[in-house]
Parts: C-alpha cells; sequence; structure tokens
C-alpha cells in the first residue's frame, strides 16, 4: 500500500501550474518584448507628421507599389512551382533526395548577397550567353522588375516548398489509397483529397514566402539596385522598399528612413491582421488557430 493508503503524506511531486504559467509568460513577453521594442523606436523616433508626410510621398508609395507587386509575383510562382515540388519530395522516393532537399533549404542559410550575386553570373553579366538571350527574348534581369522577382523567389519559395512537403507528408496514406481505390487517378486525388487537407501548412508557406519576398534586400543590391521600367513594371525609375529605407539611412536620413519604415510596417500589420480577423470570421480556408505562419 502506498503512503497515502496508510493515512501518511502523500511525497509524489506536485507540479505547479500557477509556476509553468509564470515561467511561460516570463519567456513569451521577453521575446515579445523584443520583437516590439525595435517597432517602438521606429514609431518613436518620426513624429506622425513625417510617418504622414512619408504615405503620401509619390518615391514611397512608388517602391511599396513595385515591392507588393514583385513579392505577388513570387507567391505565384511558388504556388505554380513549390507546391507540386514540396508534393514530390513528400510523396516519392529517388536517388539523391537528400542531396535536393538540402539545395531547396539553402537558399535560407546562405547570406543572400550570394544570391544575387549568382543570378548575376547566370543571368546578367555581360556578355554572357544567357544574357543576350534573356535580353533578347524581353526578359532582362538586370535593374529590372524580372531581377527584383527572380531573386524574392529563390530566397523565398523554399518556405513554400517545405511546408508543402511536411503539410503533403502528414496526410494519411490510406485517405489517399481510398480515394484511388474509388477510381480518382492522380491529379484527382491531389486536388480533391491532398490539397485540401495539406492547405493550411501551405497557406502558411505561402505568408511565410510573401513575408521573406517583401523584406529581401541583400540579393536586390547586386542585381537590382534601381528598377526601370520594362515588362509588366511601367512605373517611375523607383526601388525596392527595402532598398529606398536602406538608401535613406546611408544619406543620413534617419527621420525619412524611419517614417518610410513605419509606413511599411503598418501596411504589413495590417494584411497580416486582416487575416487572423479572416481566420475568426470563417472566410478563410482554415479552423481559427490552424494557420501558424
Amino acid at each position: 500500500m502506498n503512503g497515502g493508503a496508510r493515512g501518511g503524506p502523500d511525497r509524489r511531486p506536485r507540479r505547479s501550474g500557477a509556476h509553468w504559467l509564470a515561467l511561460q509568460l516570463v519567456l513569451s513577453g521577453s521575446l515579445l518584448l523584443l520583437l516590439l521594442l525595435p517597432i517602438y523606436a521606429l514609431f518613436t523616433y518620426a513624429s506622425p507628421a513625417a510617418i504622414v508626410a512619408a504615405a503620401t510621398n509619390p518615391a514611397v508609395t512608388t517602391a511599396i507599389g513595385l515591392t507588393l507587386f514583385a513579392s505577388g509575383l513570387a507567391v505565384v510562382a511558388a504556388v505554380l512551382f513549390a507546391i507540386p515540388f514540396g508534393y514530390l519530395l513528400a510523396r516519392r522516393r529517388f536517388a539523391g533526395k537528400a542531396v535536393v532537399e538540402s539545395a531547396v533549404a539553402l537558399p535560407i542559410a546562405v547570406p543572400h548577397l550570394l544570391v544575387g550575386l549568382g543570378l548575376f553570373f547566370v543571368l546578367a553579366i555581360p556578355g554572357s550567353p544567357l544574357t543576350r538571350f534573356t535580353t533578347a527574348i524581353g526578359f532582362p534581369v538586370y535593374d529590372t522588375i524580372w531581377g527584383v522577382v527572380l531573386v524574392m523567389i529563390v530566397v523565398s519559395a523554399p518556405y513554400t516548398v517545405l511546408a508543402a512537403q511536411l503539410s503533403f507528408a502528414a496526410v494519411d496514406a490510406r485517405v489517399l489509397e481510398a480515394a484511388r481505390s474509388l477510381g480518382a487517378g492522380p491529379a484527382n486525388a491531389f486536388l480533391t483529397v491532398s490539397l485540401p487537407l495539406a492547405l493550411r501548412g501551405i497557406v502558411a508557406g505561402l505568408l511565410l514566402t510573401w513575408a521573406r519576398a517583401v523584406s529581401e534586400i541583400g540579393g536586390i543590391l547586386i542585381l537590382a539596385y534601381t528598377v526601370y521600367p520594362g515588362g509588366p513594371y511601367t512605373g517611375a525609375v523607383t526601388s525596392t522598399i527595402s532598398v529606398l529605407v536602406y538608401n535613406l539611412f546611408q544619406a543620413g536620413d534617419l527621420a525619412g528612413a524611419a517614417a518610410t519604415s513605419s509606413v511599411f510596417l503598418l501596411l504589413a500589420f495590417t494584411i497580416f491582421l486582416v487575416v487572423r480577423l479572416g481566420e475568426r470570421s470563417g472566410w478563410v480556408p482554415w479552423r481559427r488557430g490552424e494557420l501558424v505562419p
């Protein structure tokens, strides 16, 4: 018989829910404070009038428009190429798969200046065959929107590939077998079973892809520091918002850099807030709490 049954004191260790909650709050609050302090510093360094002026500044709005347009194209590319790639990695075994998976994750780990430099040597170095070819077919990448989009795709699409791979791998194979036994072909089973079940993870990956694309600067500094009109972009000569902020900082305009950063932070926060509100209202394709970007 145990001590409790003999009437003695219960010496089993007691778990303190209050202490565990306090630890979570301290650790989480510390990280949240670290995340919020730089944002607070940006918004307080620039006056409200400067932030409003930046929001109406044509140079700022043009740079934001280019950034959103290019990142949107990068997300479309991720939908078309990264999702099937993730499905292939999740459902197929082949020689050299570990090498392919490592190569896909590599752009996440390496400095993105290397990405821009590599793309420059492949597609933009003067006189190279590929540079002449891309220019001849109306697809020049140096100092064009195509250069911005290519850098964004390389540094951000791996997030969708990895998210799609994990999401598709989590789909129960028995469900797919049941669909196939009922007559669904491979493509039909993918569209009607695998994709809907993996959708919330894929959407999270696409959000990460978009967020990484709009924040990119390293590769863009090399391949598309200044963006001239051409291709689908017909606006004024500009740069991405990250390059614009970098230029303002380099010129010593700290208030302008803070105000411009604040404008884009407000825009990005609004986008993520809309996603969260959509999650709560139920008009997005996942239930509340399931999306973790």
